[in-house]
C-alpha cells in the first residue's frame, strides 16, 4: 500500500505568541515549533497500514528549510520517505493543498492522511481541499475505521454523535484524537533520522484566494464574576446575561 501522510509545523501550546510589527504575522522569536499534534494520530494510523498491509509511508510537508524537523520526527517514527515543498513565500491554505496534490499526483497514493486540523489556524479544511483536487472520496475527523477488501467503513465525530461512513480507495482521511495512540521515537531511531535524506520538491506559487489583513491578540479587558448557589447570587448572574451580556 503506498502511504502518504501530510503534516504540518505550528507553534508549540505552551507558547506565548505575539503579534509582530507588520501586523499580519506572529512573531517567532523564542517560539518553538513543533510537529502538529493530530499530525501524530496520522503518522501513526500510516504506520499500521503499512504493518498490515505492506508498503510504504510517505511524509509530506510545506514550509521553510525549518520544517524539515517535523519530517526528521516522522522518519524518527517509522516513516520510509520525507519530503518538504519547499518554499519561504507566505502562502493561503489553497495554495498548500495545490502543492500537495499536486506531490500526490507524482506519486499516486492509495490514501492520503492528514491530521483533523492544524492547531494554529484551525480551519479544518486541508484534507477536503485535497481531495477535491484529486477527485478522491473524502471522510474528515475519523475517529475509528476499518478497511476489508479496497472498501473503508469509518466512523467520524459529529456534533452530538456519530456518524458512520464508507467509501473506496484511494481516498482521502483525517484523522481525530483517538483513533491510536502514536508510538514515541526510540532514541536510536531519532540519531538515525538526523541523517536520512528528505526530499524537496520544488514549490507552484499561484494566485491567493485568501489574504490576511490583520492580526490581533484578544482584548484582556474583560471582568468575570464568580458566584456561588444560593437564590440571590442566580438571581444577580441571571440579571448580568439579561442587561449586560444582553444574551438572554
Amino acid at each position: 500500500m503506498n502511504i502518504l501522510v501530510c503534516i504540518s509545523q505550528v507553534p508549540d501550546t505552551t507558547a506565548k505568541i505575539q503579534v509582530s510589527g507588520d501586523g499580519i504575522s506572529i512573531e517567532k522569536a523564542g517560539v518553538k515549533f513543533i510537529l502538529n499534534p493530530y499530525d501524530e494520530f496520522a503518522i501513526e494510523e500510516g504506520l499500521r497500514l503499512r504493518e498490515r498491509f505492506g508498503g510504504t509511508v510517505t511524509a509530506l510537508t510545506v514550509g521553510t528549510e525549518t520544517s524539515k524537523e517535523i519530517l526528521r520526527t516522522a522518519l524518527a517514527m517509522g516513516v520510509d520517505k520525507a519530503g518538504i515543498v519547499k518554499t519561504d513565500a507566505t502562502l493561503d491554505s489553497f495554495n498548500v493543498a495545490e502543492n500537495i496534490a499536486n506531490y500526490a499526483k507524482s506519486i499516486i497514493p492509495d490514501i492520503v492522511i492528514f491530521g483533523r486540523q492544524s492547531i494554529d489556524f484551525d480551519s479544518s479544511g486541508m484534507a477536503p481541499m485535497v481531495a477535491e483536487m484529486l477527485d478522491l472520496p473524502s471522510i474528515s475527523v475519523v475517529s475509528s475505521w476499518s478497511i476489508e477488501n479496497n472498501a473503508i467503513i469509518a466512523e467520524r465525530d459529529i456534533e452530538g454523535g456519530k456518524e458512520v461512513l464508507s467509501c473506496t480507495l484511494p481516498c482521502v482521511i483525517s484523522a481525530q484524537k483517538g483513533l491510536n495512540d502514536p508510538r514515541y521515537p526510540k532514541l536510536p531511531d531519532i540519531m538515525k533520522a538526523k541523517s536520512k535524506p528528505i526530499e524537496e520538491i520544488a514549490p507552484s506559487h499561484g494566485a491567493s484566494l485568501v489574504s490576511l489583513t490583520s492580526m490581533a491578540l484578544p482584548s484582556s479587558k474583560r471582568v468575570g464574576m464568580i458566584v456561588g448557589d444560593s437564590e440571590a447570587e442566580i438571581t444577580s448572574i441571571v440579571t448580568a446575561l439579561h442587561e449586560q451580556a444582553k444574551v438572554i
